[in-house]
């Protein structure tokens, strides 16, 4: 059986799907070479996008991929909004506390450290 053509709203929301994936890091001209082919997630989703399932008509499926646009938007949304006002979120407890004190004018003692007899900086 011959694969169907893709319809102008399949190519769109394929687009739509792979815009919304994890961007990857920028790679040299060579290395782009190499990794030109597309990634596992991509070809699931080119290869579920492809072929109708029997038991669901085109347009559900089409729902089902515009309802998982719309969440993998909003999960980016959340991961920016939590970033943005959780500054602190990935800092060590040192990190924190020491910030927290420079927030309010004051700076923290320098630790004693036995090894060299000087302070850690």
């Amino acid at each position: 059986m011959a694969p169907q053509p893709a319809t102008p709203q399949i190519l769109s929301l394929y687009r739509r799907l792979l815009r919304e994936l994890p961007s990857t890091p920028q790679l040299t001209r060579t290395q782009h070479q190499k990794l030109s082919a597309p990634s596992k997630l991509q070809q699931r989703i080119r290869s579920t996008l492809s072929t109708p399932r029997p038991d669901t008509s085109t347009e559900s499926q089409m729902q089902l991929g515009e309802q998982f646009v719309q969440y993998v938007q909003a999960q980016r949304t959340y991961a920016t909004l939590l970033e943005r006002y959780n500054p602190g979120m990935g800092m060590t407890e040192e990190e924190r506390v020491r910030l927290s004190a420079r927030r309010v004018g004051m700076n923290l003692p320098v630790e004693f450290e036995e090894g060299n007899g000087q302070g850690k900086a």
